[in-house]
């Protein structure tokens, strides 16, 4: 509908609200540090979506867990593990920790994904206090969990 004293009002309207449909074009000046901010973004919402389908203790070396795990070969066995968190790595939907554990008087490590599917409960048992991040002296010793 145009007004027949003003034509030109009508179209300077038209054209601003075409250009304000638009958004504005973002110049990137680096595009390997834009590709990694992007990677984190994706990383920190897959980390969200996974927390949000279960519940994943704070496990921190030290601590006593419990892990009830399904075994690769077989889906429908899970396996319960008992040990002590003796290191964590942080990266991410990435992050680890490795357990140590004795099995027949023999001590055993394993490392395991933070957020890995196969996990399907984890229970924190006891907490240990410890002043280092690394607990890799432990393996020195027998029997880190008595």
């Amino acid at each position: 509908m145009t007004t027949l004293g003003h034509p030109e009002k009508t179209d300077s309207l038209d054209e601003s609200s075409s250009v304000s449909d638009v958004p504005p074009r973002i110049k990137f000046k680096r595009p390997d540090k834009t590709a990694r901010h992007i990677m984190q973004i994706l990383d920190k919402e897959a980390v969200e979506e996974v927390q949000e389908q279960r519940e994943i203790p704070d496990i921190q070396p030290g601590y006593i867990v419990q892990l009830k795990v399904e075994v690769p070969e077989n889906k429908r066995r899970l396996s319960t593990l008992k040990g002590i968190v003796i290191a964590r790595r942080n990266a991410g939907l990435h992050t680890t920790f490795r357990m140590r554990r004795m099995v027949a008087g023999v001590g055993v490590e394993s490392v395991f994904p933070l957020y890995s599917p196969n996990i399907k409960e984890m229970k924190v048992i006891d907490k240990r206090k410890v002043r280092r991040a690394k607990l890799y002296y432990l393996r020195d010793r027998m029997n880190a969990l008595k």
